[in-house]
């Protein structure tokens, strides 16, 4: 077998695909049947627009907490209003996140990934001669807990994309709080159930997406089908351009925008805290030929020493348990990521 070229060297960025003028490369062109064409004529999903400053309001919150149940069982996602950020300020993350992607290379590549490390700014690691890359170039960033910041890949420039992204992770942080909590009411679980398991010493990843015009958009992926490996993901869509899809019951659906939302999905860890009674759904980026795209993604992920399997109160005779406990999870989701594979299969008892 051939030697894996250095996976952190192996590539140019998209961004310097595209200014080169090359011809698309054959590592980038998907094998699937259905490739990555943003296809008008698929339906977009039915999920419930929660309200989240009702799921602390004793008079309406029955009702949020059984659209928020009802779901996480079927979408395993929500779009998530009045979570305590105005528009104006969303805004400037969108913001602070296309001027950082508008920059030229050489400025970009400043905050250039390490090897061993997933953190800067560049595109997939390759780990096998059989992975197809996706078309996207990314920025990935510690946001918490502050002292596990590298300073070393936050941009100086914008000049306000620090500041900005600090304010946006601290309210964050007290979203995913808010959404714990919920998640746990609605089963009729004590409140902290998922919280306690989630632990205080989590980390938060975030990861900012830039998605250029592709030549070939019906033969390439922005983002490969997967479900994230995190307790859950809060993203901050692109206002104007849609792109991306969940997968329920074998067909795809595409995500509508709403501009002052956060879609929040629910990620592995969360399945098997739930004991697979909230879904980690599958879910994929698209491309296409005209528009650039960004989002910023935002992972929830639990101390990886913190030992995590299905909460008290989420399996009975009537629903045995499925999953068994496991650790550090996020160690190995990123190599299963690449090579198109679910880790979470190895948890089912």
């Amino acid at each position: 077998m051939a030697e894996i070229p250095n996976p952190e060297t192996v590539s140019k960025t998209v961004h310097e695909l595209i200014l080169s003028g090359e011809e698309l490369p054959e590592k980038y062109i998907y094998k699937g049947s259905d490739a990555g064409v943003l296809d008008a004529s698929l339906p977009f999903m039915d999920v419930p627009v929660i309200d989240m400053s009702l799921l602390t309001c004793p008079s309406s919150c029955a009702e949020q907490l059984h659209k928020l149940c009802s779901a996480l069982t079927h979408w395993g996602c929500f779009q998530a209003i009045n979570h305590g950020m105005s528009t104006q300020f969303l805004e400037q993350v969108r913001e602070a996140t296309k001027q950082f992607f508008a920059l030229s290379p050489e400025i970009k590549n400043k905050y250039k990934r390490e090897d061993g490390s997933i953190e800067g700014y560049g595109n997939d690691m390759i780990i096998s001669e059989q992975q197809t890359l996706d078309w996207t170039d990314r920025l990935y960033i510690t946001v918490s807990p502050q002292d596990r910041r590298q300073l070393k890949f936050w941009p100086e420039n914008p000049a306000n994309f620090r500041d900005v992204i600090h304010e946006y992770t601290m309210k964050l942080e007290d979203v995913s709080k808010v959404v714990f909590k919920a998640m746990a009411r609605s089963l009729n679980l004590e409140e902290n159930s998922f919280l306690d398991m989630y632990g205080e010493d989590e980390t938060l990843f975030a990861r900012f997406n830039f998605y250029p015009p592709c030549p070939r958009p019906d033969q390439v992926i922005g983002v490969k089908p997967h479900a994230d490996g995190s307790a859950i993901t809060i993203l901050l869509q692109d206002k104007q351009v849609e792109g991306l899809q969940f997968m329920k019951d074998g067909q795809w659906y595409r995500a509508p925008i709403i501009p002052e939302a956060l879609l929040i999905n629910v990620g592995d860890q969360i399945e098997i805290m739930s004991n697979g009674i909230f879904k980690s759904p599958l879910h994929r980026v698209v491309t296409n030929s005209e528009k650039e795209r960004i989002s910023v993604a935002v992972f929830c992920i639990p101390n990886p020493q913190k030992e995590i399997e299905p909460v008290d109160g989420v399996d009975d005779e009537t629903r045995p348990r499925l999953y068994k406990k496991v650790k550090d999870y996020v160690s190995i989701y990123f190599q299963y990521y690449q090579l198109g594979r679910r880790p979470i299969e190895g948890a089912i008892i």
